[in-house]
């Protein structure tokens, strides 16, 4: 159920002339099948960029982007959805609050015409720990990390191999990020799938990661494994900047 995923010399540039504005220098970098790949980095620095162009909501890119070697490009809309989903940073924002958990986990069945509705959702919704009959609330109903789950059961719906994590957390308290964490580790786990998370915290990095890029300006300073951030292994200076600060914020708490 995994798939590799490669990008090379990926560029995108907004605007024209004197004020455009290029997010993405070149970036290169390669996930193998089933392994969680982190993008770290401050505001600003192209990670959800990079999400966005790997799953062709943005396509004003250059360069290549391969999934198990063939070009995303090539792959139809349908099939695509099939393959990789996102999860989005923000719970309140990424579900419709007119429409029921039911509606949310329904509608691409239907689109994708895919049998079984009913046991699919039920299935998705246990899956990610919840109760069947949360099938039947609205969002202003769920908390935030229930939301998230709801949004996560949604990425699962269609069985992808890749998931797109954008900063999944980071609008959860502090207790629901660990649930939702041990969610995805545990979901990793039983179904092998490739992650690429996007993250500004190095302790999710080291909690899920096997390997993770840090990014500064759009362009990758440093591919670092996950067992570099205890005794900071980098050596771009940014890196090891970035690591050592979140060490001594670990240290300090």
């Amino acid at each position: 159920m995994s798939v590799s995923v490669e990008c090379r010399d990926l560029a995108i540039t907004f605007g024209a002339g004197p004020t455009a504005a290029k997010v993405l220098p070149g970036v290169t970098f390669s996930v193998k099948p089933g392994e969680c790949f982190g993008l770290v980095g401050e505001s600003g620095s192209g990670k959800s960029t990079v999400l966005r162009c790997i799953s062709m909501l943005t396509d004003i890119w250059t360069g290549n982007i391969l999934i198990d070697g063939r070009p995303v490009r090539d792959v139809a809309l349908i099939e695509r959805c099939r393959t990789l989903q996102m999860v989005f940073q923000d719970p309140y924002g990424s579900l419709h609050p007119r429409q029921s958990v039911r509606t949310v986990l329904n509608e691409p069945l239907v689109i994708h015409k895919l049998g079984d509705r009913e046991e699919r959702m039920r299935r998705a919704i246990t899956d990610v720990g919840l109760p069947v009959s949360f099938l039947d609330r609205f969002p202003h109903q769920l908390s935030g990390g229930q939301r998230q789950r709801v949004a996560i059961a949604r990425a699962l719906i269609l069985e992808p191999s890749l998931l797109l994590l954008d900063e999944p957390t980071s609008a959860l308290d502090v207790s629901v990020q660990a649930e939702i964490l041990n969610l995805l580790q545990r979901l990793r786990e039983e179904r092998g799938f490739t992650y690429i998370m996007v993250t500004h915290d190095l302790a999710v990095v080291d909690h899920m990661c096997d390997r993770f890029a840090v990014m500064l300006h759009g362009e990758i300073t440093e591919i670092l494994p996950r067992d570099a951030i205890p005794g900071n292994r980098a050596t771009h200076p940014y890196a090891r900047e970035l690591i050592g600060a979140s060490l001594a914020y670990e240290g300090a708490h």
